[in-house]
């Protein structure tokens, strides 16, 4: 594959990332995952309250052009007492590329036992992948590969289980099924691969106004190093959030949440890179809103941290 640069920063990014380039546009990362999980698991949709909206914005290693940014959105409720529907749509930017995917969500709910719950997702819609190259500057002007800017629209399939109970959750999807490759004059440009997620949680609560939540993340892409999350969240008084996490071989991170109302939940997130990359980037900065209308019966009886 050819690689096009703005400056020296932005071709140490290319380098960084070769694998991610390799192997096409991945999915983005997310620190706040475990706030995030429909947008990774369709199994998810509709099992946190009557309603959830959520808007999140994460802009990584700023200080190197061309550095990943996203934004999702994604909301979701019960439809029926079993069945969830929701959307999503994030818009991912790295260096001269941008991707939109736009996802319709459908899950059914079987009850297992007396309080945990399997719910089956999946999700399908489109991606729209666009690379202007006109943002760059290249060692050979006049190669036919950066002539004409890429334009495509590829669909979109994948599958999501998510089990849980009151007080912890295990999930594993795919949120897209679909390999594909594109091609400009004969040459790969963008091979896109599947890639699997494995999540988990459990929330003990350790007195009346102190919970604590580990969480794990684990994603595979074919080709490509396994990689894992880890992380640890407070929640004093149902009210104020505070953790830290781990991403293997990355990053560290500090997490803070709070409950503005009942509804509305603002939530913040630091990376500080652990790799050779920290001498060129400022850390990675992540923040997400959400807004919830609970079923007060069943929010009275279990409140989730998740």
């Amino acid at each position: 594959m050819k690689i096009f640069k703005i400056n020296i920063n932005f071709l140490l990014l290319f380098v960084v990332l070769s694998g991610y380039m390799t192997y096409g546009q991945q999915p983005p990362q997310y620190t706040q995952y475990m706030y995030n999980t429909m947008v990774l698991n369709s199994g998810y949709t509709g099992t946190s309250s009557k309603i959830e909206a959520l808007l999140l914005h994460r802009s990584q290693w700023v200080g190197i052009d061309g550095a990943p940014e996203n934004q999702s959105f994604s909301i979701h409720g019960k439809l029926k007492e079993r069945v969830g529907l929701g959307l999503s749509v994030t818009n991912d930017n790295l260096g001269a590329s941008n991707a939109v995917e736009i996802n319709g969500n459908f899950a059914y709910e079987i009850r297992t036992g007396y309080y945990s719950k399997l719910s089956l997702g999946l999700n399908a819609g489109v991606n729209i992948l666009n690379v202007d190259y006109s943002k760059g500057i290249y060692s050979n002007g006049l190669d036919p590969l950066f002539q004409e800017n890429l334009n495509s629209t590829r669909p979109v399939f994948g599958l999501g289980a998510f089990f849980y109970n009151t007080n912890w959750y295990v999930g594993l999807s795919s949120q897209n099924l679909l390999n594909s490759q594109i091609y400009s004059d004969d040459e790969m440009v963008t091979n896109r691969k599947t890639q699997y997620y494995l999540m988990g949680g459990y929330v003990f609560e350790l007195s009346e106004n102190l919970k604590f939540k580990p969480t794990v993340l684990a994603k595979e892409v074919a080709g490509a190093p396994l990689t894992v999350d880890v992380s640890g969240n407070f929640l004093i008084k149902e009210k104020l959030s505070l953790g830290v996490a781990y991403r293997y071989d990355d990053a560290i991170s500090a997490l803070a949440g709070f409950s503005i109302t009942e509804q509305f939940f603002i939530g913040y997130a630091y990376d500080y890179t652990v790799t050779e990359l920290n001498d060129y980037n400022n850390g990675s900065h992540e923040i997400i809103l959400r807004y919830n209308i609970f079923d007060k019966y069943k929010r009275a009886l279990s409140p989730r941290f998740f």
